[in-house]
């Protein structure tokens, strides 16, 4: 009996409606055996293993009542108990079993995947990835914020590729026009596009002991795996170039900046703006800019001439905007460019598979070694929509 992802109200009402149901079954059992005992009859075993079972029940229950009181006088009531995907994936019925074993073979295969478009710190999000109480790794590595998924549209799929109308051009001739004559003709065109399904994955070894070692388990598919899944997927999502087994990212799908209506940029928070009209100019208002890390830190620290912030506040705690838009700052973006535009109207994410963990021990280095191969993949599709809503380009900071 799990309470994984459940409140307290929900495991209140379970642990109620348990106890009715064994009390019913244990209320029948008592009458029933009473009834065979004033006519000098002996249970069978088959009610006695009814009544073994309603007792087994009823200890499960106690458990249930147990975890309550505790979550209430630790005063939450309301919490979620939510468990990160190496949790998940160490207390998976098919992991103990495989682990269990004296000398584990074969494989065992548990989805682990929880990442949402969310970029906060909340369960589920890209920021749960590093869980700052884990112990399993004493020393845990740099891991970088992931926030491109965040900005595109979310879609699943059950094929190998997406098939879709891009959008090449739009000409609006909308006008007045007199009673009787000729309206004028707009034009939209369309191509035929296609995004296929491609998979990122990789694979570490290691001893077999470490099935033993469900801590050191976890710090390694939460630490390690799934974590450079998502900072493949990241790269991908921004650069990849289209051919081979990359994705078409939006760097390689995104429209050239170029300066409109004779408006000149003499500086980087220019041309970001310029960027913005480009969008603007093309009926895409933009909604995100992305930035390398150096670059924004370059933007924020930027003085006047008494040595004042221009646009950063070092005691300022809100989120980073420029012109009105979030920035996201990503080591996924080149130095010296940026990438500016409506982010869910331009392109839209396609998951065909979810983060998927498998351990085997099916190969004859891992026998003869003692190992196992622990191995994490996903796939997944990016269709571009239309390539005028994102704009890219250098922003002029680097000769």
């Amino acid at each position: 009996m799990t309470t994984e992802n459940k409140t307290v109200a929900d495991l209140a009402a379970e642990t109620k409606s348990l106890v009715e149901q064994k009390f019913d079954e244990v209320k029948a059992i008592a009458q029933r055996a009473l009834g065979m005992a004033e006519k000098g009859e002996t249970m069978s075993a088959a009610d006695k293993a009814t009544a073994d079972e309603a007792l087994t029940t009823a200890n499960e229950v106690k458990g249930l009542l147990t975890e309550l009181e505790q979550r209430v006088a630790a005063g939450k009531a309301d919490e979620v108990l939510f468990q990160t995907a190496g949790e998940r994936f160490v207390n998976a019925d098919e992991f103990k079993s495989f682990a269990g074993q004296t000398r584990p073979r074969g494989r065992v295969i548990v989805e682990v995947k929880d990442i949402t478009s969310l970029t906060t710190d909340a369960a589920g999000s890209a920021g749960a990835l590093i869980n700052s109480d884990r112990r399993g790794m004493q020393v845990e590595l740099p891991q970088r914020r992931l926030t491109i998924r965040s900005l595109l549209l979310p879609g699943s799929t059950n094929s190998n590729s997406i098939e879709y109308e891009r959008e090449k051009l739009f000409t609006n001739s909308a006008a007045p026009v007199a009673e009787g004559a000729l309206k004028p003709q707009s034009e939209l065109q369309f191509e035929d596009a296609i995004a296929a399904v491609r998979t990122i994955a990789h694979w570490i070894r290691t001893s077999v002991q470490v099935l033993a070692d469900a801590p050191a388990l976890q710090s390694i598919i939460d630490q390690r795996l799934r974590y450079g899944l998502a900072l493949a997927e990241e790269a991908q999502l921004l650069n990849g170039s289209g051919t081979g087994q990359n994705l078409t990212g939006l760097v390689t799908a995104a429209t050239a900046y170029a300066a409109a209506g004779s408006l000149t940029a003499t500086s980087q928070v220019d041309i970001v703006r310029l960027m913005i009209l480009q969008t603007a100019l093309a009926e895409y208002p933009a909604n995100g800019i992305v930035l390398n890390p150096i670059d924004w830190a370059a933007i924020e620290m930027a003085k006047d001439g008494q040595g004042r912030y221009l646009i950063g506040n070092p005691q300022g705690t809100v989120s980073p905007t420029l012109w009105g838009l979030p920035v996201v700052a990503t080591q996924a973006m080149g130095v010296d460019k940026a990438l500016v535009g409506a982010f869910n109207l331009a392109a839209q994410l396609f998951d065909r598979q979810d983060a998927t963990v498998d351990v085997s021990t099916e190969d004859q280095d891992n026998f003869v070694r003692n190992k196992v191969t622990i191995r994490c993949e996903e796939r997944l599709a990016l269709a571009i929509y239309r390539p005028q809503a994102i704009v890219y380009g250098d922003l002029g900071r680097v000769a």
